[in-house]
C-alpha cells in the first residue's frame, strides 16, 4: 500500500485578483491498494559504515513546526525558530553573523540573501530584516506557507492560493502582484516553489512552472511540467513541490503525486518527465536526480536524460525526508532521527548518522559541508570522512 498524506486548501470562486481562501483540515489520502492498517517502517539495515559523519559544529535555535528552508548565501545559513527568532550562522566556522526577532510564531522562514531576511507570520505579517533589524511589517491578503525569496533588493512572497507579490526589501513598498488565470480549485497547503534564475523569477502554480520578470511581474515562459489525471479534484491535484533544485542553467522538480521533471531553464522547455507518485522535493546535481515515492522507495535517474540509474526500497515507510546530492554522496533523513548516506553511483549505503530529531527541512549542501537543522531546531553543519 502506498499512503500520500498532504493537507488541502480549497479556494472559493475567484471574483477579483485576490481569493478568499477556506483553509480545509482534510487529509488527502492516495492509495495504490487496499488495506486500513499502517505499514510498518522497513527496519534498519546492518551496516559497516565506509562514510562517517562528523560534526563541524551546532547550534540549537528553537523548536520548528512548519514549512523552513535553510536559506543558504555567501557562505551564510539563515534558519528561524517558530517563534519568530532568525539567526544567521557562517557555515565555515559557526559563528553567528547576527539574530532577530519577529515577535510572532511563523508559518513561512526563511528567506535570505545573506544581508537581508524575510519571514511570514500566523498573523499574515511579512517581517523583513536587515542583519538582524527589523526594517518593515506588511499585513498580507492571504495565507502564506512557502518561505519568502529575497533576490535583487526585492522580497517575493507566494500565497496558498499561488498568488505571487513583489516587495521593495529596503522599504516594504507594495510592487506587483501575478496570479495565472484559471487555476485549480485546491491546492497543497505545503512549500511550493518560488526561487531565481538568472534575472527570472520562478514560480509554481499548480502542476506549471512560470518564469516572471521580477520587475514588472509580466510571463516570460508559462510551461507545464505535468498533466493531472484523474475523475476529481483531489486526484487531480499536482502542485509543484519546493525547494527546487537549481542545477546551472536546469532545474529539477516533484509535481505531487504525479511526476519528477527536469526544466531547461533558458528556453523555458521540459527537458524530460518520468512518473512518480510522491510528495517530498528532489536532490540533484549535474549527474542524477534523486526522489522517494509515497512509500519511500527511492528512485536515481541520470540527470540528462532520465534514464533509471538505480533504486533502493530498504526505507519503505520510513517518512523519508527530501533527499540532497552531496559530491559523490546521497543523503536523505527518515522519521526515526537517522540520516542516511548513500553511494551515488548505486545507491547502497555507505553511513548513517543519528541526530537529535527527524529533519525539519531538506539537507543542504555547500561544498564540503552538509547542513541539516532538525524539529528541536538544531542546526548541524556536518563533514565526512
Amino acid at each position: 500500500m502506498t499512503l500520500i498524506r498532504a493537507k488541502l486548501v480549497k479556494m472559493s470562486p475567484v471574483s477579483s485578483r485576490m481569493s478568499k481562501l477556506l483553509v480545509s483540515s482534510a487529509m488527502l489520502m492516495v492509495l495504490a491498494a487496499c488495506g486500513s492498517s499502517k505499514p510498518s517502517p522497513a527496519a534498519l539495515e546492518s551496516l559497516t559504515p565506509t562514510v562517517r559523519l562528523t560534526t563541524l559544529w551546532s547550534h540549537r535555535v528553537g523548536s520548528i513546526d512548519g514549512n523552513l528552508i535553510l536559506a543558504v548565501r555567501d557562505g551564510q545559513v539563515t534558519t528561524a525558530s517558530k517563534d519568530g527568532e532568525v539567526v544567521s550562522f557562517e557555515v565555515a566556522t559557526g559563528k553567528e553573523r547576527w539574530r532577530g526577532k519577529a515577535g510572532a510564531d511563523l508559518t513561512a522562514s526563511v528567506g535570505s540573501d545573506g544581508r537581508y531576511a524575510a519571514v511570514v507570520t500566523q498573523a499574515n505579517e511579512l517581517v523583513a530584516f536587515d542583519q538582524g533589524k527589523v526594517l518593515w511589517r506588511e499585513r498580507l491578503p492571504g495565507r502564506v506557507i512557502t518561505a519568502p525569496l529575497v533576490a535583487g533588493e526585492r522580497v517575493f512572497i507566494q500565497s496558498v492560493d499561488r498568488s505571487v507579490r513583489a516587495y521593495d526589501v529596503q522599504n516594504g513598498r507594495w510592487l506587483w502582484q501575478y496570479q495565472r488565470p484559471g487555476g485549480e480549485p485546491l491546492a497543497l497547503a505545503n512549500a511550493g516553489v518560488i526561487t531565481a534564475f538568472r534575472d527570472t523569477l520562478l514560480v509554481g502554480q499548480g502542476p506549471r512552472l512560470v518564469g516572471l520578470d521580477p520587475l514588472k511581474g509580466t510571463v516570460r515562459f508559462d510551461l507545464n511540467v505535468g498533466t493531472p489525471r484523474g475523475t476529481n479534484e483531489v486526484e487531480r491535484l499536482a502542485d509543484l513541490v519546493g525547494p527546487m533544485a537549481r542545477v546551472d542553467d536546469e532545474a529539477c522538480v516533484r509535481t505531487f503525486q504525479l511526476n519528477v521533471a527536469c526544466v531547461e531553464l533558458n528556453r523555458g522547455s521540459l527537458r524530460w518527465s518520468k512518473p512518480q507518485a510522491g510528495r517530498q522535493a528532489v536532490g540533484a546535481d549535474q549527474r542524477l536526480v534523486v526522489g522517494a515515492d509515497g512509500a519511500d522507495r527511492l528512485t536515481a535517474w541520470k540527470a540528462e536524460n532520465g534514464d533509471v540509474l538505480w533504486r533502493a526500497d530498504r526505507f519503505t515507510y520510513r517518512n523519508l525526508s527530501a533527499p540532497a546530492v552531496w559530491g559523490n554522496r546521497v543523503v536523505v533523513g527518515d522519521g526515526k532521527d537517522y540520516l542516511h548516506v548513500l553511494a551515488a553511483e548505486d545507491g547502497r549505503t555507505v553511513g548513517r548518522f543519528e541526530l537529535d530529531d527527524p529533519l525539519a527541512a531538506a539537507p543542504v549542501a555547500h561544498g564540503e559541508t552538509l547542513l541539516v537543522v532538525t524539529r528541536k531546531g538544531t542546526l548541524y553543519a556536518l563533514r565526512a570522512n
